[in-house]
């Protein structure tokens, strides 16, 4: 009988051999570790000299935008910020948390680096919905009740505030829960929820005690408003009232499911 053929023979040692072996892993050698390592080094050091040490990357430059009544040369000189230093050292919160510090008519602002030279100081001024008399000047009164800025001349189109804290019957308990300040905010409260037209027309906001604030509007019309609840029940009141009797003087919208007018 005749033996396997070369190619049968060829067969068999390939199935008893099976599948031929992967190169074995070989770790790098320490020579190129220690290469790696010192371009690494090389690499970070370049980097830390290029934003420290170096002319290329410092402070040159301050840009300010979003002023109105600020002037960008009051913006910088508050910041006080480190011309000269390198840009990546500067603490951009701290700048913007002394802007606040220094000029309370400031409500937002953000410091951005703008690289290689510069920082942008982008600001946000609080805008006055009252003011209030004191000694002959004017103190403004942003949406959230606060006293930012005195001026001596009262800005246009904002109504007066006038506290005149009731000081018997039922309003002096109420003072006792709601001193100034908070009469303060309530009124600006009632101002923010003014329809438009009302809004323009009003000349002074009243605020007695938390439910007794009236406005003064022009042509000596009056409004009993009460307190800042309800305002957009108030507002829609008042709007329909001031159609209905457009000759009225006084408008009370204190319960804005029961509004009134009068006189004419």
């Amino acid at each position: 009988m005749a033996g396997p053929t070369t190619a049968e023979r060829g067969a068999r040692q390939q199935e008893s051999s099976g599948p031929p072996r992967g190169r074995r892993f070989r770790p790098p050698r320490l020579r190129t570790i220690i290469i790696l390592a010192v371009a690494l080094v090389l690499v970070a050091g370049g980097t830390l000299w290029v934003l420290y040490g170096s002319n290329w990357t410092r402070l040159e430059d301050v840009s300010v935008s979003g002023t109105r009544v600020l002037t960008p040369a009051q913006v910088r000189e508050a910041a006080d910020m480190p011309v000269g230093d390198p840009l990546a050292s500067v603490d951009t919160e701290a700048v913007e948390a002394r802007l606040r510090r220094e000029l309370p008519r400031i409500d937002e602002v953000e410091a951005e680096r703008s690289w290689p030279h510069g920082i942008g100081l982008k600001v946000t001024e609080r805008t006055p919905v009252l003011i209030v008399q004191k000694g002959g000047k004017f103190v403004e009164v942003d949406d959230e009740g606060v006293r930012f800025a005195t001026v001596s001349k009262a800005p246009k189109g904002v109504p007066e505030l006038e506290l005149e804290p009731a000081r018997s019957g039922s309003a002096v308990a109420s003072l006792r829960r709601f001193d100034d300040d908070r009469l303060v905010r309530e009124a600006v409260r009632v101002a923010g929820r003014l329809p438009d037209e009302v809004a323009r027309d009003t000349r002074v906001v009243k605020a007695r005690s938390y439910d007794d604030i009236s406005l003064e509007l022009s042509g000596g019309r009056t409004v009993s408003w009460g307190s800042g609840e309800q305002g957009v029940q108030k507002a829609r009141a008042l709007t329909a009232l001031m159609k209905a009797t457009p000759d009225a003087r006084h408008f009370d919208v204190s319960v804005p499911t029961a509004p009134a007018s009068s006189g004419s």
